[in-house]
């Protein structure tokens, strides 16, 4: 059974209820029950999806985590609501609430994704992100350039500008952000516009990750030129070329550089 105790546990992983605890201590104004179950969540998630809670674990009854993570009873169990709607937790008769194993997650949860991100190795989440864009966006690409609006064009054009303009790393990704939302909501598709705000914070790491590791964090803006005048002249074979282009040589980027801190 995991142990919430002070000190460590006997994986030697670092009790939550210090955390949660030294969290509350710092936070402005008073910490309410929503505030306090959404730490919980955030806590519990992030350690099951980095494997510190394994599957098949049974965690420690409700009033002995209540009490040692200092929340009530009543923001714990909304806490393992939430988690077991994402299909993190379980709970059984007889045995308690488990740890599922990963195939049962909400793999497309945003926080699921978040805590994913965070947690796996560098090139694991650079390789697997890299396949579900390579899968969607080239087509999503193409689907924009076939039904485009003026408007929607517009909005990719203030996109593009703002990277072209971009001082710094940070401004590049958000402005990146909006170029890739712009083409999403161009194809029309409530489906695909929606899949956005699910991957958002993986496409936000992502293109951090890629602008920090380039030599110009402006590399691939020729690309994205490329995709931006293939969907202007309405050519979907073009945009969907383009847009592989993009995702192919933003992968090139990250593992380049990881093979080059790896040889030093």
């Amino acid at each position: 059974m995991a142990s919430f105790r002070g000190g460590r546990d006997d994986d030697g992983v670092k009790p939550v209820r210090s955390v949660l605890a030294r969290r509350v201590r710092n936070g402005v104004g008073p910490m309410t029950a929503r505030n306090l179950h959404g730490h919980v969540v955030q806590l519990l998630g992030q350690r099951i999806v980095s494997g510190e809670l394994k599957p098949g674990e049974v965690l420690p009854p409700e009033a002995s985590m209540a009490e040692e993570m200092e929340v009530s009873r009543t923001s714990l169990r909304e806490a393992m609501k939430v988690l077991s709607a994402k299909g993190l937790v379980e709970a059984r008769p007889k045995v308690g609430t488990r740890v599922r194993d990963a195939r049962f997650w909400s793999q497309l949860d945003a926080d699921v994704l978040a805590w994913r991100c965070s947690s796996m190795p560098t090139m694991d989440f650079v390789e697997k992100l890299s396949e579900m864009r390579e899968i969607i966006e080239p087509a999503a690409a193409a689907s924009a350039a076939r039904h485009r609006t003026a408007v929607q064009l517009k909005r990719m054009q203030a996109a593009f500008d703002a990277m072209e303009a971009a001082p710094d790393p940070e401004s590049w990704t958000s402005a990146d952000l909006d170029f890739h939302e712009a083409i999403l909501a161009a194809t029309q598709n409530e489906l695909l516009i929606s899949l956005f705000s699910v991957i958002e914070s993986a496409l936000s790491s992502y293109f951090t990750m890629s602008a920090h590791t380039a030599s110009n964090f402006k590399y691939s803006l020729p690309q994205h030129r490329m995709v931006l005048s293939a969907i202007r002249d309405k050519d979907a074979a073009a945009a969907q070329k383009a847009m592989l282009k993009v995702i192919v040589d933003t992968r090139a980027n990250l593992s380049h550089k990881r093979r080059s801190n790896k040889a030093r």
